[in-house]
């Protein structure tokens, strides 16, 4: 079974919400690409549309939206997603992910594209107490 921890980005109040997503909801998100647009059912927040916007995988690499496909690259990358070196110009060969969601990934960050009649604090402080 599938297991997603999804993290959630509120452009409107700037906060950031954890939500677990597992059963046939994280099987929806499989195959996803960052970039794509999904409906907010899957996360608990109905009426609202989210853009999958990046993620890593079970060994913590990031997912880059220029690496097409499943796999894993090995990429001479300045500073960037998955590198921020301290120094200017400098650059390092770093293993990174490709942008499609698949089994192997572990977080999924997603921001709210379109927002809902409720607030998301508040759908998903609602989905906590149950």
């Amino acid at each position: 079974m599938v297991d997603f921890k999804v993290v959630v980005s509120d452009p409107k109040d700037g906060k950031s919400y954890n939500v677990s997503v597992s059963g046939h909801h994280a099987n929806s998100l499989i195959g996803k690409k960052i970039g794509d647009e999904v409906d907010g059912i899957f996360v608990s927040l109905p009426g609202y549309k989210l853009q999958v916007t990046g993620g890593s995988d079970k060994d913590g690499f990031a997912m880059r939206p220029d690496v097409l496909g499943i796999s894993r690259k090995k990429l001479l990358v300045s500073d960037s997603i998955g590198f921020h070196p301290e120094d200017n110009g400098v650059r390092m060969r770093k293993t990174l992910r490709g942008n499609t969601v698949t089994l192997g990934i572990v977080q999924v960050n997603m921001k709210v594209t379109k927002h809902g009649s409720k607030a998301v604090a508040e759908l998903l402080s609602a989905g906590k107490s149950e």
